[in-house]
């Protein structure tokens, strides 16, 4: 019984140790792009997903030297089956510093 206990705890501390994805920028269309984070456990915390997506939409439009506007940010609410892990998705566009929103 005390190896079961212990070989779940283990198997809990390599799960919470595992990478998440990411999609990269990619094109949606005319200056509008979307990035998202998948976590790679149940055990993830959406707020730091949407937070490293937003991060990386933002230095992208910084890069080319404009502003980022986001335009949506999806956090799907699938059942939670294997493989199906907590997701943020942000949808946003890069203008030019001058444009108004």
């Amino acid at each position: 019984m005390e190896k079961l206990v212990l070989l779940m705890i283990a198997l809990l501390v390599l799960t919470g140790c595992a990478a998440k994805s990411g999609s990269g920028v990619v094109s949606e269309g005319p200056d509008t792009y979307m990035v998202s984070r998948q976590a790679a456990t149940f055990f993830s915390d959406l707020d730091n997903l949407k937070a490293e997506a937003l991060l990386e939409a933002s230095e992208y439009c910084l890069s080319q030297n404009k502003k980022i506007q986001v335009v949506n940010i999806i956090e799907p609410s699938p059942a939670r089956v294997f493989g199906n892990f907590p997701r943020a998705v942000v949808q946003f566009k890069c203008l030019e510093k001058t444009d108004v929103e």
